[in-house]
């Protein structure tokens, strides 16, 4: 076609319509897109002639007229300018109107036999199969329309009672990546929580879009049920670059995964060999549902225990993930919440205190490309508590010692109130 395939991809992945599609699906319409040019006052498309595909405007304007038979006080002729499409969406075989070129004009045309890349399976592969993992279900979100996501809890994902705190951060995530086109991912969010979220109710996510750059794109999401805003997530976007590196943070010397059990491992054997707990309360915790989380994970060493404000582990998703960067970054985010404000009480168990954790803020920048389905090791530190407040701070490395993310959080950190018969009130 006589252009890079890269400007191509980059500029299909400014059109809206399209940003919600799986970055392979932007990828494979950058390879068909056919394109046509026209003088001004060509037509590019005429009432009642055959749609032969989605046009996409490159360069140029054009005027689109209302049908012949719309009555003059309300023809509502527009223009369409450069990202601006036709052709698609439509319930009939043939134009609805008329489109004339103003200028100069540069159109990229999908043609009708492509169609079925624009509907995808999911926003996240063109393709649903068996095999993707139950945390990519969770972070899948249904485009409602430009810039406006649904998601859900669904029922296998972890709660706490509540919306999961790492459940707003990916699906948050996950509807900023879906408005910035495919060659930038996100470097730095930086999220607050507000309210706790009702695990039975849809959330919507609206994406605004701060900033769009030749490099950099910002974007701020709200997650919103019942018109109430339960998290805020402001995100910022890269193209890849070649630049200056160095890397001061050294790995930890710890067991690999392979020899550490996973958390479900170590439950089972709590319950049948662990001489510490009762046997009625292991039977009764064995009688329990018990619902395995969508990350695997293996401690390094029992640090609660051990009373330090530190914890290091090994992680990764469950199933193979798609092969899109912008899914395993949302996969880390999400998981980036597990067991991490927690470490902030680990000092303060000794003194037998039942203690109330809440995650208030959390920010996450990424250095590195990360593949989510493999194994991670995530090294936790909380250097504060003070005023009700705990503070811990996150690095998580490859297995080849690479840092890929640093992350931080500030949780509500509190002794849990006895409940008595007659309550005080709260004022």
């Amino acid at each position: 076609m006589g252009r890079d395939r890269e400007d191509v991809t980059e500029f299909l992945g400014q059109v809206p319509l399209l940003q919600c599609l799986p970055g392979s699906s932007i990828r494979r319409i950058a390879e068909v897109v056919q394109v046509r040019s026209y003088e001004p006052g060509d037509y590019v498309a005429r009432e009642g002639e055959p749609v032969d595909g989605l046009y996409i405007i490159l360069d140029g304007q054009a005027e689109v007229s209302a049908p012949a038979n719309t009555e003059e006080a309300n023809r509502p002729d527009y223009v369409l300018n450069k990202y601006d499409y036709f052709g698609y969406g439509s319930n009939s075989s043939v134009h609805q109107v008329t489109v004339v070129a103003l200028s100069k004009l540069t159109c990229f045309i999908l043609p009708n036999q492509y169609a079925h890349l624009l509907q995808p399976k999911t926003i996240w592969n063109p393709e649903e199969t068996p095999k993707h993992s139950l945390l990519e279900q969770i972070l899948h979100l249904e485009p409602l329309e430009v810039d406006i996501f649904r998601g859900f809890t669904l029922p296998e994902a972890p709660t706490f009672r509540h919306v999961f705190g790492g459940q707003f951060i990916g699906q948050a995530l996950a509807a900023a990546s879906k408005t910035v086109d495919c060659l930038k991912m996100v470097h730095s969010l930086h999220a607050v929580f507000l309210v706790a979220g009702d695990i039975d109710i849809p959330i919507i996510y609206q994406v605004h879009r701060a900033r769009d750059g030749s490099n950099f794109a910002t974007r701020k999401v709200e997650a919103k049920q019942k018109g109430l805003v339960l998290f805020t997530l402001i995100a910022s976007f890269q193209k890849e670059e070649v630049g200056f590196e160095h890397q001061a943070a050294i790995m930890p010397d710890v067991p690999p995964p392979e020899q550490l059990l996973n958390l479900e491992e170590l439950r089972e054997r709590r319950l049948t060999d662990d001489p510490r707990f009762p046997p009625q309360y292991r039977s009764l915790a064995a009688n329990k549902k018990f619902t395995p989380w969508p990350i695997e994970i293996r401690l390094c060493e029992d640090s609660a225990s051990q009373h330090k404000p530190s914890l290091n582990y090994w992680f990764r998703a469950r199933g193979k993930l798609s092969d899109d960067q912008a899914l395993h970054r949302c996969v880390v985010a999400y998981a980036s919440d597990l067991l991490y404000s927690p470490v902030s009480r680990h000092p303060h168990l000794a003194k037998s205190l039942e203690i109330h954790v809440l995650s208030l803020n959390h920010s996450i920048w990424f250095h590195k490309p990360v593949n989510a389905d493999e194994w991670l090791l995530y090294v936790i530190e909380s250097p504060s508590a003070h005023g009700g407040r705990g503070f811990v701070t996150g690095r998580m490395f490859n297995r080849q010692g690479e840092l890929i993310m640093s992350l931080t959080q500030e949780a509500l950190i509190r002794r849990e109130k006895p409940r008595g018969r007659n309550p005080r009130p709260k004022l």
